[in-house]
Formats: C-alpha cells, structure tokens, sequence
C-alpha cells in the first residue's frame, strides 16, 4: 500500500498530481464560499429566516380572531412520574414546522411538503407561528368560534404559506413510527385542511356552541373529515434538525370518562399586551358572553 510520506513541495511521487489536487480543493471552498454553500453560512442563513424571531398576535378581548398569529401549545402530561426507565413524561411543547435537513438549508423557506413535530422550545419563531385563517367569507379580525371550521397556515413570507393537513390513515400513509393518522403541511387547500375547535371539557360542548374561543386556554383542536384530535404523543420521538421532538398525529385519546386525555389538549398562545389593563380576563368554562 502506498502512503505519502513527504510533503507535495518535495519532488517525490505523484507530487504535481499532489499540488493539482489540492489548488483544486482550495479552489472549490472559494467558490462555495462566494456563493454562500458553506455549511457555517446556510446555518447564518436559518438563523435569519426561518429560525428568525416572530411576533404574536395580542389580542384585547381575550378571544382568537381570524388573521391571529398564535402559537399551538400542548401543555404536557399532568402526571410527571416517570412511567418506564430512561422514558421521561411529556413536557410543554409546541407545534413546529419539521423539514428535511436538505431541503431546509437549500431554500430560504418552508416547502411543502413537509411534516410537523412538537418541539419543546417555546420561543416564538417562523417554524412554531401559525396564522389562524377563515373557511368562509369572515372578515379578518372577526373572532373564531367553538366548532367553525379554519385553516391553521404557517407565516406567508419565510413560512411559505402551508396549510395543516391530515387524512384517514391507511396501510401505505401513516405515522412514521406511532402508525397513526399523519399530520402534515402541504401548499393546496382543500376539505383536508380543515379544522375546528372543540371544548376540552365535553360536558359543555352543546352549550358553547358558537361561542367565541378563548386564547390562552385549553382546547381540542379535531380535524374535520376524520374527527380526530390532534394529538402530542409523548411515547414517541423524532430525530429532528433542531433535536429530540415529539411526533404530532391526528389521534383520539380517550380516557375511562370518555374525555380527551391531556395529549390533545392544546392552547392558541397568543402575545402578552403591553397595558395589561386593557385585556380582558378569560370566562370561566360554560360562561356566556
């Protein structure tokens, strides 16, 4: 086996093929660093579009309109104790835009399609914002209501616009490792985009139907075609760019009440108000305006 013992200076062996290949090495880092492929610089890149910082939406009265930008909260599984060894309880997460690596530092946006994923870091970014937008003819601004079908999209500039998708689960689409119903992003809109909020507390679902829902409270977000809850399941991790995080589906857990169990509870975070007197505090459950 041939090894080089001596630099590509000394005029020993292949040392013109030596001192070629290397002026060609050199050659190509110059060119991806002039066009901006250099790993260390596609980070910079994420870190100024879609990992950038986002505002949310404040909202005065309490309520979730149409054109909020929102965070989808789980607020993690109310029992802590840790269940089966190494496999630690459910934490607060959010949920995030998950895309491929590859994809991701090619573009300067979301593209669907593309999954999701609950991640644990709650800071408001480009890939854990969502814009609340209407099915029908309302207005912007006008209040969404317990049982209204909306479509839940991502930011139209770095986010991409992408609609949350979901349908039935077969053999061939499903889960990639819980085998439920998938949740994903896709850039069409249609009857699979639609979702619609429920009461967490299925006793008063009849009574609050219509009723405005309250930002920064527990809700159940079901999807409309399959009747399925968006589900945070905590038994199960993705690898992910951005680290460990939870697989999101579209699953129905019930417990022994017939109740959704606290993995499809969720809450449109909302952004905190600059004069707190002038946010209304939250009805009690079962309240009328």
């Amino acid at each position: 086996m041939s090894v080089r013992t001596y630099n590509p200076s000394v005029r020993v062996g292949n040392w013109n093929e030596d001192i070629c290949l290397e002026e060609d090495t050199l050659k190509d880092f110059l060119e991806k660093r002039e066009r901006g492929e250099l790993l260390i610089q596609k980070g910079s890149k994420l870190s100024s579009t879609i990992l950038k910082k986002s505002e949310l939406s404040v909202t005065v009265d309490g309520n979730v309109h149409f054109g909020d930008k929102v965070m989808l909260v789980n607020p993690g599984a109310k029992d802590d104790t840790e269940v089966l060894v190494g496999q630690e309880p459910r934490a607060t997460a959010a949920l995030a835009v998950n895309m491929d690596e590859s994809r991701m530092h090619a573009s300067l946006r979301f593209e669907g399609p593309c999954g999701v994923s609950a991640t644990r870091k709650l800071e408001p970014t480009a890939r854990s914002t969502f814009v609340i937008r209407p099915v029908d003819n309302s207005p912007p601004g006008a209040p969404l209501t317990y049982g209204q079908q909306f479509l839940i999209c991502t930011l139209p500039d770095e986010g991409g616009d992408l609609k949350l998708h979901s349908d039935i689960a077969t053999f061939t689409k499903s889960a990639k490792k819980s085998r439920q119903q998938e949740v994903t992003l896709v850039e069409g809109c249609g009857y699979l985009n639609h979702w619609k909020v429920l009461p967490f507390n299925p006793l008063y679902r009849m009574e609050m139907e219509g009723l405005p829902v309250p930002a920064n409270q527990k809700v159940v977000i079901a999807h409309c075609k399959s009747n399925q809850d968006l589900n945070a399941v905590g038994h199960v991790s993705l690898r992910t760019p951005f680290g460990r995080e939870y697989e999101v589906t579209a699953h129905t857990c019930l417990d022994s009440h017939r109740a959704e169990k606290d993995c499809n509870h969720w809450v449109f975070v909302s952004g905190t108000p600059t004069d707190p007197s002038t946010a209304e505090k939250p009805l009690p459950v079962g309240a009328r305006q």
